[in-house]
């Protein structure tokens, strides 16, 4: 048990919970006044982006090279660590869904919270943990000011806001958390 608090702390796990929470609570204040439809999914996407980006900095640990060196298996660690990441931003939001405001169904959620994770994940072993943030902060970016989606790859690229069930969005989002999830777990972030 002794590991888990110590990786839980190098890989700042608490400050992670807090940051979400806070993401969470503060968009949750922002539906609460009734200004977007309860079917506008800006918010939640907004929610598990938020949170997303909040576990991404555990994604490096202190000293990579240490990491590197150490005699335990990494990969099924890393994909771990990305999959309960992936169900601690999903339950988060759930769980503030629960004071009243629901704002997305839990296909949605689940979908989302997936498809960003591997974001993330594709992000760190790309551009290292310090970055890891920049692909799904792009793509949320991107997906909140472009037109609505009419043709096949605009549907792929707006998987975060489509509704669950969408075939090009359940597509995307599985291949991020798939291909994203691999490379982490295989690669590690990079130096």
């Amino acid at each position: 048990m002794r590991w888990l608090t110590l990786y839980a702390r190098s890989r700042q796990v608490p400050a992670s919970l807090v940051a979400m929470l806070i993401g969470a609570v503060a968009v949750w204040a922002l539906a609460r006044d009734g200004s977007s439809g309860p079917g506008d999914p800006k918010l939640p996407a907004l929610i598990l982006t938020t949170g997303a980006l909040a576990v991404s900095v555990g994604l490096g640990g202190q000293d990579l090279a240490l990491d590197r060196t150490a005699a335990i298996r990494w990969v099924p660690r890393r994909a771990a660590h990305v999959l309960l990441a992936g169900a601690a931003v999903a339950a988060v939001l759930l769980t503030v869904q629960t004071m009243g405001v629901s704002m997305a169904t839990t296909a949605f959620v689940v979908r989302d919270s997936a498809g960003l994770m591997g974001l993330v994940a594709l992000g760190a072993a790309l551009s290292g943990g310090q970055y890891a943030w920049t692909l799904p902060f792009a793509w949320l970016s991107f997906v909140f000011f472009a037109p609505p989606p009419t043709s096949l790859p605009m549907q792929a690229a707006m998987w975060m806001l489509l509704p669950p069930g969408t075939t090009a969005g359940t597509w995307t989002a599985l291949v991020l958390t798939v291909v994203g999830s691999a490379a982490y777990a295989v690669a590690g972030p990079r130096r």
